[in-house]
């Protein structure tokens, strides 16, 4: 079975500097299209922007390793987390993310579409995304790296697949 993306909208914020002030930025839709369509596109997704294991090893070693998952030919290496434009913007700017593109799913239409959200209650969480990583190539899901015990308010964060590491491997065997 193919699987393609779902087929929705994120509310993003971009820099416009005629707007002036200290808040340049303005909203900006970007449909899944926009993100996917004619490209290769690794993303991967994490529970939560300023988070321990997100903070220190799945965002950092993806940005390490940019040039060489573009030397694979992708296009684009994107992180999705269930948070908004604001937190997703400060994080970038606070973990130097200069090369990694950091989408916002503030509402988790995303994550659920792709069957990815769970609930973090018992982290004070709400729901959040599962931690998985993807390649796409032209909107089609062609490998997908999923954590190990999938479920509601599970008590470990697994990080085993979705790294950069094992991406790039995978990649690099095609």
């Amino acid at each position: 079975m193919i699987l393609q993306v779902p087929q929705v909208v994120f509310k993003t914020r971009v820099r416009n500097e005629a707007l002036g002030g200290p808040n340049p930025f303005e909203w900006k839709d970007l449909s899944t299209d926009d993100i996917f369509k004619g490209k290769k596109v690794v993303l991967f997704s994490l529970p939560g922007a300023f988070t321990p294991t997100c903070s220190t090893s799945h965002l950092p070693r993806y940005e390490e390793l940019y040039s060489e998952f573009q030397a694979q030919g992708v296009d684009a290496v994107v992180c999705l987390s269930v948070n908004d434009a604001f937190v997703m913007y400060q994080w970038g700017k606070s973990q130097n993310a200069e090369n990694v593109f950091l989408l916002p799913d503030g509402n988790g239409e995303f994550t659920r579409k792709m069957g990815m959200l769970v609930k973090k209650e018992n982290l004070g969480f709400g729901d959040r995304s599962w931690r998985y990583a993807m390649f796409v190539d032209n909107g089609t899901i062609e490998k997908m790296f999923v954590e190990p015990g999938f479920a509601d308010n599970f008590g470990a964060d697994p990080f085993e697949v979705s790294d950069a590491d094992t991406m790039l491997k995978y990649l690099k065997s095609r």
